[in-house]
C-alpha cells in the first residue's frame, strides 16, 4: 500500500507546476496590465523595458520547474553565447517542451526577457496567454497562403524603431516532428523530393516564409542566427527507434530525459537575402540537423551515440536566477487570493480577461 501511494504522487508530480503556473497567470496579467495604462502616454521603449522585466520574471518562474525542480540535465554543444544579441532563433521543432529550450539558452545570456516568438495562429485563443504573446512581441502565423506578411514586417518594425531586443523564436518546420505520424513524414519527404531538395530522415522540410520576412525586416538589426539542433536522450525503443519526445507534463511528471543542445552561430553576412537562395541555405541547416541526429539516434558506433559530435559542457540553472521569482508571483497570488475582493478579481480577470483577450486577437487577426 506504501508502495502504491509513492507511485501515485510520483505520477501526480506535475500537478503543483500546472498549480503554480495556472494559479498565478492572473496575477501576472494583472500586474502587466496596470502597467499597460501607466505608461500609455509614455515612449514604447519604456513600456517595452518594463514588460521584458516583467516577462523574464515569469519565465524564470516556468524554468524553476524545468529545470530545477525537474533536475534535467543541459549539455551545450558548438558556439556558447554568453552575451545579449539581436537574435533570429531556428531550431528544429518535436515537442511543446521546446519553446522552454529557447528560455534555457536566453536566460544563460541574461536575455530571457526578450524572448519572442513565430506561432501557429490557433494559439492565439489561448486563455490570457494567447493575447498577452501577442503584446510582448509574438507573432501568428497562419500555415496557408494566407500568411501575413505585411503584418508580421509592421510588427516587427514597430520594435525595432523602438529600439526593442530581438531574440525571435522560429520553428521552421511549421509543426511537430513524430515519427508516429508517418503521413506527415512522407508528405514531408515527398514535397522535398518534388523540389529537388535532399530528403530528411529526423527533421521535416523546413518552410521558409516566416524566416525570410523576419530576417529581411531586421537584417540590418540582427547580430546573428542562432542555429539550434535539439535532441532529447532516451527517446528510442528497444528496436532502436526513435519514439515521440516527451511532452511538457510527460516531462514534469516523469524522470526527465537530458536534453542536448547544439548551437551553431551564424553571421548575418552569410545568409544569403533573396528567397530563393534563403530556401536553400535553410535546407541545407536542415541537412546539418539531419546529420547531428542520425549521428545521435542511429550510429552504429555505442560510443557516438546519444551524443553530439564535439565536446560538451554541462550546464546547471543556479536557483538564484529562478527562486526569487516563484516567491514572487506565488506571493502576490496568495495575498490576492486571501480577501474577498482580491479573490473577486482574481475569477473577474481570468474570465473577462480571457474573453477581452479573445476579441482583441480576432479584431487584430
Amino acid at each position: 500500500m506504501l508502495l502504491s501511494l509513492v507511485l501515485h504522487m510520483y505520477s501526480m508530480r506535475c500537478v503543483l507546476p500546472a498549480a503554480v503556473l495556472l494559479g498565478t497567470a492572473p496575477t501576472y496579467v494583472l500586474a502587466w496590465g496596470a502597467w499597460r495604462l501607466l505608461s500609455a502616454f509614455l515612449p514604447s521603449r519604456f513600456y517595452q523595458a518594463v514588460d521584458d522585466r516583467l516577462y523574464c520574471i515569469y519565465q524564470s518562474m516556468v524554468l524553476f520547474f524545468f529545470e530545477n525542480y525537474t533536475g534535467v540535465q543541459i549539455l551545450l554543444y558548438g558556439d556558447l553565447p554568453k552575451n545579449k544579441e539581436n537574435i533570429i532563433y531556428l531550431a528544429n521543432h518535436q515537442s511543446t517542451v521546446d519553446w522552454i529550450i529557447a528560455d534555457i539558452l536566453a536566460i544563460r545570456q541574461n536575455a530571457l526577457g526578450h524572448v519572442r516568438y513565430v506561432l501557429k495562429d490557433g494559439l492565439k485563443w489561448l486563455p490570457l496567454y494567447g493575447c498577452y504573446f501577442s503584446q510582448h512581441g509574438g507573432i501568428y502565423v497562419k500555415r496557408s497562403a494566407k500568411f501575413n506578411e505585411k503584418e508580421m514586417r509592421r510588427k516587427l518594425q514597430r520594435y525595432m524603431d523602438a529600439g526593442t531586443p530581438m531574440y525571435l523564436v522560429i520553428f521552421p518546420e511549421g509543426t511537430r516532428y513524430n515519427p508516429e505520424l508517418t503521413k506527415v513524414l512522407a508528405a514531408s519527404q515527398a514535397f522535398a523530393a518534388q523540389e529537388g531538395l535532399p530528403v530528411l530522415k529526423h527533421v521535416l522540410t523546413p518552410r521558409i516564409k516566416a524566416t525570410h520576412v523576419a530576417f529581411e525586416s531586421m537584417k540590418d538589426y540582427l547580430d546573428a542566427i542562432y542555429d539550434v539542433t535539439v535532441a532529447f536522450e532516451g527517446t528510442v525503443d528497444d528496436k532502436g527507434q526513435r519514439k515521440e519526445a516527451p511532452s511538457m507534463a510527460e516531462f514534469l511528471c516523469k524522470d526527465s530525459p537530458k536534453i542536448h543542445i547544439h548551437i551553431d552561430r551564424i553571421d548575418k553576412k552569410d545568409v544569403p537575402q533573396e528567397q530563393v537562395y534563403m530556401k536553400r541555405w535553410l535546407h541545407e541547416r536542415f541537412e546539418v540537423k539531419d546529420k547531428l541526429l542520425i549521428e545521435f539516434y542511429d550510429s552504429l558506433d555505442p560510443e557516438r551515440r546519444n551524443k553530439f559530435p564535439g565536446e560538451s559542457v554541462t550546464s546547471k540553472l543556479s536557483l538564484k536566477k529562478t527562486l526569487p521569482s516563484l516567491l514572487i508571483l506565488s506571493g502576490l497570488t496568495a495575498g490576492l487570493l486571501m480577501t474577498e475582493t482580491g479573490r473577486n478579481l482574481y475569477v473577474k480577470t481570468w474570465i473577462y480577461g480571457s474573453l477581452i483577450g479573445c476579441l482583441w486577437v480576432s479584431i487584430k487577426a
